[in-house]
């Protein structure tokens, strides 16, 4: 194990001018959380002056950063992972939420443009938004029409307390939970039963769809249109779609008899 004295990587104190803040893990204080935020990967980074971490290097900074001065935090405060594009596993992203929890953190949330990181996180249980990389961002402003990032593909149940958003379609290959929630920009399909919340179509878009084996929401969302699934269950469960009307209400119909054609704005 690499001891701190004998490191490689400069610690320069945090208002230091020459320090590239952006090029240090940092830990930062925000309305009541805290803000644990990686240095970039630098994927398709243009700039030569980047410089790239390696997990043990990015390892040995958090660690430093953890146990250097007095700790500005309360107790059990929680923690918000700003990984950026960087890719991360579950077993680093466990390693990280342990090194939280000796000093008193708990990680709850992970922001990341990568979508491997983004299903890391949200396996081993944490709420995930992921977020448009600098190079997604730069070609959806060059396009007409808003461009949707590819679909999120979960091998998960979500549990009480998972929050996932993403700026694209979510398939959840298992249960949304009662307490459980996923925001999609395009549709959500849901191989297991829907118990817990579900907003499709979240930057407006009424055409998009919520797909499940068992529908029982706590609340769907589709745009701007809200439901909630009928106080009395049904007799039994097969697969149905939710979608918005042409005459602007949420609908649930049986997946077979389904057409994209019944939904809101498909002949206009």
């Amino acid at each position: 194990m690499t001891d701190a004295s004998s490191s490689s990587i400069p610690i320069v104190p945090e208002d230091s001018v020459e320090v590239d803040r952006d090029q240090q893990v940092r830990l930062k204080s925000e309305g009541g959380k805290i803000l644990l935020l990686l240095p970039p990967e630098g994927e398709g980074d243009e700039s030569d002056s980047a410089m790239v971490f390696t997990w043990d290097e990015i390892w040995h900074q958090f660690k430093q950063r953890l146990n250097a001065g007095d700790r500005f935090w309360q107790p059990d405060t929680t923690v918000h992972l700003i990984a950026r594009d960087r890719l991360l596993d579950v077993r680093q992203l466990q390693a990280i939420a342990d090194a939280l929890t000796d000093v008193q953190l708990q990680l709850k949330r992970v922001y990341t443009s990568r979508r491997q990181t983004a299903v890391a996180a949200a396996t081993a249980g944490y709420s995930v938004e992921q977020q448009p990389s600098i190079a997604h961002l730069n070609q959806s402003s060059q396009e007409s029409g808003q461009a949707l990032a590819d679909p999120l593909y979960l091998e998960t149940t979500l549990r009480s307390g998972a929050d996932i958003r993403h700026n694209g379609t979510v398939v959840v290959l298992g249960d949304l939970n009662p307490g459980s929630s996923v925001t999609a920009e395009g549709d959500i399909l849901v191989w297991g039963r829907l118990r817990g919340v579900a907003h499709a179509g979240s930057k407006g878009n009424a055409r998009c769809l919520i797909m499940a084996l068992k529908m029982e929401p706590t609340q769907i969302r589709i745009a701007d249109f809200v439901a909630r699934a009928p106080e009395a269950p049904p007799a039994q469960y097969y697969p149905e779609v939710a979608y918005v009307t042409p005459k602007g209400s949420i609908h649930i119909a049986s997946a077979i008899n389904f057409s994209r054609s019944q939904t809101k704005g498909s002949g206009e």
